[in-house]
């Protein structure tokens, strides 16, 4: 590879290779313009300045990119929350730089210190978006008139079976679909390995053993002990695509939101079992949550649906213009 003199060069040497390794065209996209957008400010910092002959990044050499300092990468980054740019952006943005500084340091020797030290804006985590427990029954009754006519039926009863067990159990979609052979048919409980190699014991309602064993029945491959249990059309490992692909197909029938994806069943059950009067610590077990933080969203969740419950039905709210004085 042939070094790079100026940073525009350097650039696209950079573009060029993530395109090789798979990178699509939207990606480099939005690289070289997130990218772009420091480099053309760092230039002019640098007094590299834009004429009827040479741009900016075509004037500064390469080298220059080690004088980076803490106080470009603050001045950039507020830059961009001042052109109105989200935290979210604002740390897709680094991370851009950040990749491409990476690499003008392993090929061009460029010290990249300040820009790997650097620390986006912290964007508030969302809180989950369970479906109504009415809905998220509707899904798991529905999930078969969602295919086409002349879908096989084993097929219909692997996508009800792999749904109920998302929600039955609250497992994340690898885990429903990492299940071997051999862990059916399932007892009352199922053990589960997790993030990080975590292992976890969940119960199992009866309504997702007798969903399993239907579709066991059902489908027409060998279920050996050793191989998955989840099978696709061509007898290997279900994708998770086509299960995202079933509950889209559900949710589009059901009218549901978009946010109504297999993870909002996860979601669903932990929400339900809190609303239920469950035990945080208990639902972060069963979740496999290594901190109780992340279960304690779901308090949040439960939060806010007894306040608009509240505003709903609170006689000092409903009253208001109907009281006489």
């Amino acid at each position: 590879m042939q070094a790079a003199r100026t940073v525009d060069a350097l650039l696209n040497q950079w573009l060029a290779s993530l395109l090789a390794r798979g990178a699509s065209q939207y990606t480099i996209d939005g690289y070289r313009h997130d990218v772009s957008v420091f480099l053309t400010g760092f230039a002019a910092s640098r007094g590299a300045v834009d004429t009827a002959m040479v741009k900016p990044l075509e004037a500064l050499p390469v080298a220059a990119l080690s004088d980076v300092t803490p106080r470009d990468m603050r001045d950039w980054m507020a830059q961009l929350r001042v052109d109105g740019l989200g935290k979210a952006s604002v740390s897709r943005a680094l991370s851009a730089l950040k990749t491409f500084y990476g690499y003008a340091a392993e090929t061009h020797g460029v010290k990249a210190d300040p820009v790997r030290a650097a620390r986006g804006p912290r964007a508030p985590k969302p809180l989950p978006r369970p479906l109504p427990a009415a809905d998220a029954m509707l899904v798991l009754d529905s999930a078969d008139l969602a295919h086409q006519t002349g879908q096989p039926d084993w097929i219909i009863k692997r996508d009800t079976a792999a749904l109920t067990l998302l929600y039955g159990c609250g497992l994340r979609i690898s885990e429903g679909l990492s299940l071997l052979g051999r862990d059916a048919p399932l007892g009352a409980t199922l053990t589960i390995t997790g993030k990080r190699g975590k292992e976890r014991q969940v119960p199992v309602l009866v309504q997702t053993r007798e969903a399993v064993e239907a579709y066991r029945a059902a489908c027409p491959f060998d279920l050996i002990p050793d191989g998955p249990l989840f099978r696709g059309a061509r007898g290997g490992a279900l994708n998770p695509r086509a299960l995202r692909k079933t509950m889209q197909q559900v949710r589009v029938m059901l009218g549901l939101p978009d946010d109504a994806t297999p993870h909002a069943l996860r979601h669903s059950f932990a929400t339900h079992l809190m609303e239920a009067g469950g035990n945080l610590r208990a639902i972060q077990t069963l979740l496999g949550h290594a901190s109780l933080s992340t279960t304690q969203r779901y308090t949040a969740v439960d939060e806010e649906r007894l306040l608009a419950v509240y505003e709903k039905s609170h006689p000092s709210v409903v009253g208001v213009g109907t009281r006489q004085g």
